[in-house]
């Protein structure tokens, strides 16, 4: 079968090329992506190339398919594979395949027939055998390519730990009735952050999200309401571009004789917002730097001082496993968490390529790609929906 896709050769050179496939083999699947969300990840792959963890050194000989939140159907299924799935099946990808021969492996990055850029693909062996094939069957495709950045999330809140003072037994995940802060939290990844602090299973009491640009904050609070976090038992503040005195203070609201937040998250490669995130913890608090800089020799200072004598203590991640990808997932079907805040744009196969690689100057949120158009990429008004995302297929027209 003949697809079309966008692929990796080198630093800054990705190429739209239509090639065929070969015929897949009976431990593969041949699957259609429907569509496919744009990570700054990948943006860093394309500004890295060869020189990023995940990128294969011979990506200018054999080169690689973009793009890795991404969704679709199952067409032609492999004879092993046949009695656990099935011709028309949607599916999602847990990227995160984890193969031991190449622990930095992933679509998106690594392999040159599965990548989220693309109208069709083929699923390798190792994809199945290690579970990173999830069957989906949700409303909209759309949900099924933002379940891994909202498993990034899952897995953020997950990679949390705290202790008792005199145990050395790490407890897992934030601090249930605790307080959280989301430093730079009102881009999609805050955004899908605050969603789940509010309906997750364990909250904190108190959630601060902060941000420098006003209008972010403004969309923030409009999407998840200070009123509508205290029905979920957590109150909620958003602030502009606090200074640390003023996030201390606020830490002690319903706290009076405890400074400082149980939970940080930073969502920027920023060396001073690290250590703003730093100097906000308080006891046994955790800090988690979630964004994940280009720079190698990024760094920022930590007190260490604090880390030694007030249990300060990091865990960052990058991704999601599984479990976490799993738990999105059912959480969407449910109802509990929607992703459709996340989306701010629009586009087809055709505007993939500048897109990513001018992502960092395109303002607002996720940039949602539907592989089977040619859309030049649009900002839309409100929400992305289910039915937004029918009239498109259908008509290939936005409404």
């Amino acid at each position: 079968m003949e697809t079309t896709a966008v692929r990796l050769y080198g630093k800054d050179d990705l190429r739209l090329e239509t090639f065929e496939l070969p015929p897949i083999r009976e431990d593969e699947i041949l699957a259609k992506v429907v569509c496919d969300s744009i990570c700054m990840s990948t943006y860093k792959a394309a500004e890295q190339g060869t020189a990023h963890k995940r990128v294969p050194k011979d990506a200018a000989q054999n080169p690689v398919i973009v793009g890795h939140e991404f969704c679709g159907e199952l067409l032609e299924i492999g004879a092993k594979w046949r009695e656990q799935f099935t011709e028309g099946q949607c599916f999602a990808i847990q990227p995160a395949v984890n193969d031991p021969a190449n622990i930095y492996a992933s679509p998106g990055y690594s392999f040159p027939l599965i990548g989220g850029a693309a109208t069709h693909i083929i699923i390798p062996n190792i994809f199945m055998e290690r579970g990173c094939l999830l069957p989906y069957g949700g409303e909209a495709f759309y949900h099924g390519s933002l379940a891994e950045p909202m498993s990034c999330v899952v897995g953020g809140f997950h990679c949390m730990y705290h202790s008792e003072a005199g145990s050395y037994v790490h407890q897992m995940g934030i601090k249930e009735g605790g307080k959280m802060c989301l430093l730079a939290g009102a881009g999609p990844m805050g955004l899908g952050a605050i969603d789940y602090a509010l309906h997750s299973g364990r909250r904190p009491s108190l959630l601060v999200v902060t941000d420098i640009d006003e209008k972010r904050l403004a969309r923030a609070a409009g999407l998840y309401p200070p009123e509508h976090a205290k029905e979920c038992g957590v109150e909620l503040i958003y602030v502009n571009n606090p200074s640390t005195q003023s996030l201390l203070e606020l830490s002690t609201i319903h706290y009076p004789l405890s400074t400082g937040f149980d939970d940080v998250f930073v969502y920027v490669p920023i060396a001073s917002v690290v250590e703003q995130g730093g100097a906000v913890l308080g006891y046994d608090g955790c800090l988690n730097f979630f964004a994940g800089p280009t720079d190698s020799e990024f760094s920022a200072k930590l007190n260490f001082y604090d880390f030694h004598y007030s249990g300060h203590h990091t865990a960052c991640n990058s991704g999601g496993n599984t479990d976490d990808m799993r738990e999105s997932l059912a959480m969407m079907a449910a109802g509990q968490i929607d992703p459709s805040a996340m989306i701010t744009h629009i586009g087809g196969l055709d505007a993939v390529i500048e897109t990513t690689l001018n992502l960092p100057k395109i303002p607002g949120g996720k940039k949602l790609i539907y592989t089977h158009l040619s859309l030049p990429l649009t900002a839309i008004e409100g929400l992305w929906t289910p039915e937004r995302e029918k009239h498109l297929l259908k008509t290939g027209v936005l409404a």
